[in-house]
């Protein structure tokens, strides 16, 4: 496998061979969670007027008084009656504040009949939400990049748009290489298997922002994987293949790559569980297609596509690649591997000084329910000893 590629060094190089891909309109009911390609600056004070925080008066602040009331504004249908002292305007929250009128008195501190209110004594702004006091007119409000939550759909609308520019979706293939997989549901025969990689893959891919556009199993036969991966890339912006990709007499995708033409960027990673680890492009027309050649063990797959194919994905919609790093404080000794980095799946606690990490169990890169309760990788870098019970360490975030 020759030297081997550390784990920060190899995701810098996929960072550095993908490009943010083409934008489009995207209509905010099917926003969610898509990524913002615009600079976004409000083209109106939010909200556009002066409106009422409560159910109530609008009234001229002053002492407590017994005002005539005169007319309502209520949310959509203001009132044409102005306020001068002596007098109010029955007022709903959200309405516009009448012309005239600097307070509003909640109903519940007032006594009314059909035609007078007495009100408590008042200060000028009270109860009143102010024009632009949430946006102001040229405001920048969001840039390229942010993923739109439901609060930034909320915005947008609040701003009178009914769509926003996109990165476009990535379109992922994800192919398994194996004779021995059988898609759940059928019926095992000697030594086989039920193929478990693609559900998984696929839910990190949607997580990832990506879009699935196809999933296959592939046999071990030389021209099936060839077929299979021009199949994948010609329309895929990237393809995941799981297995099939180390030194063995039935991997044949390292040698179905290279008589494709792929630009090898990288082959074997100092990463337990991921050594086996390949990562190139392929040129299809005038577009270049990301391939990333996983360990088939499902651990090894998944924590491969965590901390090397979610980054592309999201650097390929414009979106921070790193967002998912943070710190947590080791709630046990951990071993250090003497040849490669380790990602440790562990389960997060909070407490008064932050993140707390605590490993899942049995770390076999077979061993699938080990991401079942993990929160996150634990990054423990190669050397001798442990990583102490007590230090601070890097982690990665499972969505």
């Amino acid at each position: 496998m020759g030297d081997l590629i550390f784990p920060d060094e190899a995701r810098r190089s996929i960072l550095a061979a993908v490009a943010e891909l083409e934008t489009e309109e995207v209509a905010l009911a099917a926003g969610l969670g898509r990524v913002l390609a615009e600079t976004v600056q409000s083209p109106l004070d939010v909200p556009p007027f002066d409106s009422s925080a409560m159910d109530g008066f609008a009234v001229v602040a002053g002492a407590e008084n017994e005002l005539e009331v005169r007319g309502e504004s209520r949310a959509g249908h203001p009132s044409s009656k102005a306020v001068r002292p002596g007098f109010a305007v029955r007022i709903s929250t959200g309405a516009p504040i009448p012309d005239g009128a600097d307070a509003v008195v909640a109903v519940e501190r007032t006594e009314s009949d059909a035609n007078t209110v007495t009100v408590p004594p008042s200060e000028p702004g009270t109860n009143v939400r102010r024009r632009g006091e949430d946006i102001m007119a040229g405001d920048l409000v969001m840039s390229p990049g942010e993923a739109l939550r439901p609060a930034a759909l909320g915005v947008l609308a609040s701003l009178g748009r009914s769509a926003a520019l996109c990165s476009k979706l990535p379109a992922v293939a994800i192919l398994a290489t194996g004779d021995e997989l059988i898609e759940p549901g059928g019926d095992l025969g000697p030594g086989q298997i039920w193929s478990s990689n693609p559900p998984a893959l696929a839910g990190q891919v949607t997580q990832a922002g990506g879009a699935v556009q196809r999933i296959c199993r592939v046999p071990d036969d030389p021209a099936a994987t060839r077929s299979a991966l021009e199949g994948a890339a010609a329309s895929a912006d990237v393809v995941v293949v799981s297995g099939g990709v180390s030194v063995g007499p039935h991997d044949h995708v390292k040698g179905a790559l290279a008589a494709m033409g792929a630009d090898e960027v990288y082959w074997g990673v100092a990463l337990r569980p991921g050594k086996p680890t390949w990562f190139g492009t392929l040129t299809v027309g005038e577009r270049s297609v990301a391939v990333f050649g996983l360990p088939g063990n499902p651990v090894s797959a998944m924590v491969c596509f965590q901390l090397f194919v979610r980054p592309a994905l999201r650097a390929l919609q414009g979106a921070n690649p790193d967002g998912a790093r943070t710190t947590a404080v080791l709630d046990e000794d951990i071993a250090r591997n003497p040849r490669r980095d380790e990602a440790v799946r562990c389960r997060l606690i909070s407490a008064d000084d932050g993140l707390h990490a605590a490993p899942t169990g049995p770390q076999g890169s077979h061993v699938l329910t080990s991401m079942l309760a993990a929160d996150a990788l634990a990054l423990v870098e190669m050397g001798d000893g442990a990583a102490k019970r007590g230090e601070r360490i890097p982690v990665e975030l499972l969505s």
